[in-house]
């Protein structure tokens, strides 16, 4: 069993804007890791970012690890293989 600290959130592509990458584990916009419709997005953080905090950004849901992983195997995160 793999323990990660991290959390992950769901966030909607709408607030994307408002997301102070220094706290949280992605780079940029770029390195987002996007739903295949584009309309959601995941952020991983070791410690909640001020933008969560102050309910700036309110994500869709906040996942483990675990849940996480189940999630983006689903097909509304990884395309089929053909």
């Amino acid at each position: 069993m793999r323990l990660i600290s991290e959390t992950y959130a769901i966030i909607d592509i709408a607030d994307l804007g408002l997301i102070e990458f220094s706290q949280v584990g992605e780079n940029s916009a770029d390195t987002i890791r996007k739903s295949l419709d584009e309309l959601l997005f995941v952020l991983k953080w070791d410690n909640e970012p001020t933008f969560i905090s102050n309910g700036s950004v309110v994500p869709v849901s906040v996942l483990t690890y675990n849940e996480c992983f189940e999630l983006m195997q689903t097909p509304e995160w990884t395309a089929e293989e053909d």
